[in-house]
């Protein structure tokens, strides 16, 4: 099986890829300003929930076929960058609607909402599929076995850096929307950006190359 210092290793890199922010991040923070601690928990836990899909894929061998398929590459990216646009959409029409607390008559389905949202940005992310698709099949060891359960391994390694650095990102970015709330018209230029921002997260992610 995997020894400590691979993993070890595996871990280090994966922390400092994850570190740097991406749509994922940038996703949760401004759910977090917008929406509050909760929702951008729940946002962590999707985005989570979308990697695990390309451990998966990668754990069972579809990973490498994905990774150099330049159609699924493709078709993946501008599925996820169509979201994040459309999201970024709806976030700047309903700005206004951000004044309402968060314990009215919809707090129930919005949990699930953005648990969704957060699932489509994670599984469509293509910095997740460099992660998993090129740099973690790097600290597989051939000669310890079973090959597939190291991937799927050292892949859940980096789903649960990621949680935590998204986590910490949405949670700080939620206290600091206490001070948006205290004015309706800062919290619904915060709305406004953060649709702004996610319309331009949804341009960056189209753009995007293999590299």
């Amino acid at each position: 099986m995997i020894g400590w210092e691979r993993a070890a290793a595996f871990a280090a890199v994966v922390s400092v890829l994850i570190a740097v922010p991406g749509p994922s991040v940038l996703f949760v923070v401004s759910r977090g300003v917008t929406l509050g601690r909760r929702a951008a928990v729940s946002t962590a836990l999707g985005n989570e929930a979308g990697l695990l899909v390309q451990v998966t894929l990668v754990a069972v061998g579809l990973g490498e076929v994905l990774a150099r398929s330049f159609l699924l590459f493709s078709l993946l990216k501008f599925a996820g960058a169509l979201y994040l646009g459309y999201l970024g959409v709806q976030t700047w029409r309903h700005r206004h609607r951000l004044m309402v607390p968060e314990e009215d008559g919809t707090a129930p389905a919005r949990p699930r909402r953005v648990f969704r949202d957060g699932f489509v940005v994670g599984a469509t992310n293509p910095k997740g599929l460099l992660i998993f698709g090129a740099v973690l099949p790097q600290f597989v060891d051939p000669g310890a076995g079973h090959v597939h359960l190291q991937l799927l391994l050292l892949g859940l390694v980096a789903v649960l850096i990621a949680l935590i650095s998204d986590a910490a990102w949405g949670l700080l970015a939620g206290t600091a929307r206490g001070w948006f709330t205290a004015s309706p018209r800062r919290l619904s230029w915060i709305g406004g950006a953060s649709g702004a921002v996610m319309v331009g997260l949804g341009a960056r992610l189209a753009l995007t190359d293999r590299a």
